[in-house]
């Protein structure tokens, strides 16, 4: 039975407190949300009135991968993408430009532009018992594609969470929350993560926004 976390809570992927053990060989981190409904404004699209529909909400789901002292050993290479450069590809950066990482044991399986539907709207897939012995720590991040410019925040997003999945498909745990007004200008969020110890990974619910819609700045702490 899934174990609904709260924030700062930890758990212990392999084995729960019931005594149930969990296939760790692949495990999928799901992160769903949904867009609130401004009140008497008709459709999901209209959030701000006076007639003209909202952009889709893009919220994008990033993994950094850190060794052993919390850092990111390998930022990846720039390449030329349709004539614009682009950094940070085939590194220990997990997001829409770079969705494989390099060994081949962690990936983000798309990209959802829409949050609409149920289930996981984006997933990270990683294979903890393939990980290299160097990789110690996994942060998830999930931004708000340009944010800023759209005047879109976790204030108006609910339903959000993430989720962790084991190879046989049951669910070890999953902390949800909602947008509410200590969200209103907050366009980044670290959700959670993964880090080893005592030869096991242990999952931890972590909730915290931020102003930036650009998960780089978020970056920095772990240069």
């Amino acid at each position: 039975m899934a174990i609904n976390l709260i924030k700062g809570q930890t758990i212990d992927l392999r084995k729960n407190d019931n005594g149930e053990t969990f296939d760790l060989s692949s495990v999928t981190l799901g992160l769903g949300w949904d867009v609130k409904q401004k009140s008497g404004g008709g459709f999901l699209g209209k959030l701000f009135g006076g007639g003209t529909e909202e952009k889709e909400y893009d919220l994008d789901a990033i993994a950094f991968l850190l060794n052993s002292n919390s850092k990111i050993a390998n930022l990846g290479r720039t390449f030329q993408n349709n004539g614009k450069k682009v950094n940070m590809y085939e590194g220990d950066v997990i997001y829409f430009n770079s969705m494989k990482h390099t060994s081949g044991h962690i990936w983000l399986t798309g990209d959802n532009r829409t949050g609409a539907g149920d289930g996981d709207d984006e997933q990270i897939i990683a294979k903890l018992d393939s990980l290299s012995p160097n990789y110690d720590r996994i942060v998830f991040i999930v931004s708000i594609y340009q944010g800023k410019v759209n005047h879109q925040h976790f204030g108006m997003v609910k339903n959000a969470f993430i989720r962790a999945v084991d190879r046989t498909g049951k669910e070890i745990a999953r902390f949800s929350l909602s947008g509410d007004a200590t969200f209103n200008g907050m366009c980044s969020m670290t959700f959670a993560e993964l880090y080893r110890k005592d030869g096991s990974w242990k999952f931890r619910a972590i909730g915290e926004p931020h102003q930036t819609d650009n998960f780089v700045e978020l970056l920095q702490k772990y240069k």
